[in-house]
């Protein structure tokens, strides 16, 4: 008998306290009764990252009628750590930033380094000698200078150094800058030029794995603490500026026999190190190559990727990245460059052109994606300067002789994500019913909820914002971005 009733008391305190527990799970992401806050920019509108609303409530719906639109949130399925959202200081940003009157400099800092009054940044990308945004073709060392005895960065301390320090002393702690080579000097590489593709001869690999540690000390004796790197832009594109060509079987062996071990031996084992950089099309053949290499693998911390893959007319191949995911877990995915190209100025406030940023953001974070960084922060009133005439798109640009800033409708769109989510969220499951809608959220680290939703289509759509048995009635404008906070 005695025994028959311990049983059952114990049963009994089972089910009390999975009932306690299931009810603290709820407890911890109730929204009923509370209010969503929205921001919304809008297509033919004045609208631009706007709070339309801060008082919609989270009522009791539970079942939802299959005509409802409905857009599902479920905090309890979390995925990746959310590493931040930034753009790229190139020459051509810091030699347009350094023409702009210190009112503007001061407006442009703070409308993408901080978080109350721009958009939030944290992340910044930097050429290691020139790029194609550069107004001139230079490297850090004398030609023919194996030994790098001649190495000096006195070329960047003029433009970029000074706006990359801006940069970081708005952001503060959460700043990351990683660096990305274009060529190799001319002498190191088979067609004897930083242009038109080539390749690095093999002679020279070590010398070239010790220039990324020389520019690395370099910044960093300038006060500008170095994240990572990347290994070579673009390794598969012949291009007429800065390009070099890297095999995945190259690319594979030139980091585990050189990059790797002499970052290593100088004490800059700890910086990340991402292969690729380059489009979504060929990511899988890569990545596989190098990391099913458990001597290349052990150093790379992630992969990075472009979204040039449309270049023939075809769709981005988002779908790409989730496999990689899939493929391998234990490695970060971020964005490392994207840009609307051919410039035309008479296309500044083109909403197509942010819209592109919209989808891409969304399908890169659901398809495990840690952080996204644009191409150029700032652009002249010719998309440039580029020693090449390759024109392109920022957010931003500096009309230089107005001497006022443009802002885009790319900005509004990256600021709905990086104004929001914080660092350290984590992604969540967000689902909508209707393909007109697309989707994505996440929870930062302070419990806040926050779900970005655009809605493609030419119509203005009524929506539920479901979390459980409880949703908020909401409306989004035609061709609108919305960022929900609760």
């Amino acid at each position: 008998m005695n025994k028959i009733l311990l049983y059952l008391l114990s049963v009994l305190s089972t089910v009390a306290f999975s009932q306690i527990k299931n009810k603290t799970k709820i407890e911890a992401y109730s929204t009923k009764n509370k209010s969503v806050t929205i921001f919304t920019s809008a297509d033919s509108t004045s609208l631009r990252l706007t709070k339309t609303n801060s008082d919609l409530k989270f009522l009791e719906m539970k079942q939802p009628l299959e005509t409802q639109v409905c857009v599902f949130v479920n905090p309890d399925k979390k995925f990746q750590t959310f590493m931040g959202i930034g753009g790229s200081i190139t020459d051509a940003s810091a030699e347009v930033f350094a023409k702009l009157s210190p009112e503007k400099q001061t407006e442009f800092i703070n409308a993408y380094y901080s978080k109350d009054k721009g958009i939030g940044y944290s992340l910044i990308r930097t050429n290691m000698s020139s790029c194609d945004f550069s107004s001139d073709v230079y490297d850090y060392i004398e030609d023919g200078d194996k030994n790098l005895n001649s190495f000096t960065i006195e070329h960047d301390k003029k433009f970029k150094i000074p706006l990359i320090k801006k940069a970081i002393n708005s952001i503060g702690k959460d700043a990351s800058l990683y660096i990305s080579p274009w060529s190799p000097p001319a002498f190191m590489k088979d067609n004897n030029s930083k242009l038109q593709g080539g390749k690095l001869m093999p002679e020279f690999n070590q010398s070239w794995a010790n220039y990324y540690v020389r520019y690395i000390n370099a910044l960093q004796k300038e006060g500008i603490p170095v994240w990572g790197l990347t290994i070579q832009n673009e390794p598969m594109a012949k291009q007429r500026w800065e390009s070099c060509i890297f095999s995945a079987e190259e690319e594979r062996d030139f980091l585990k026999n050189y990059l790797g071990p002499t970052l290593t031996k100088a004490s800059l084992g700890t910086k990340k190190i991402i292969i690729w950089d380059h489009n979504r099309d060929l990511i899988s053949q890569r990545v596989s190559t190098i990391l099913s290499d458990a001597q290349a693998n052990k150093y790379v911390w992630g992969i990075g990727f472009h979204w040039y893959e449309n270049w023939s007319g075809g769709e981005m191949m988002f779908d790409n990245i989730g496999k990689v995911n899939e493929m391998y877990p234990d490695k970060n995915l971020l964005f490392t460059e994207g840009c609307v190209e051919s410039f035309n100025a008479n296309k500044y406030q083109l909403w197509k052109n942010g819209e592109r940023y919209g989808k891409s953001m969304i399908n890169d974070f659901n398809n495990g994606t840690v952080g996204w960084t644009d191409w150029n922060v700032l652009l002249d009133n010719n998309g440039g300067p580029n020693h090449v005439g390759n024109f392109c798109f920022a957010p931003i640009h500096g009309d230089l002789s107005t001497k006022e800033l443009i802002y885009t409708p790319s900005y509004y769109f990256i600021g709905h994500f990086s104004k929001f989510i914080n660092k350290g969220a984590k992604r969540i499951s967000s689902i909508a019913s209707r393909s007109q809608l697309l989707t994505t959220s996440f929870q930062n680290p302070d419990g806040k909820l926050i779900t970005v939703v655009m809605n493609q289509s030419n119509s203005t759509i009524t929506y539920y914002l479901y979390l459980g048995t409880v949703a908020s009635e909401i409306t989004i404008l035609p061709h609108a971005i919305q960022t929900l906070v609760y």
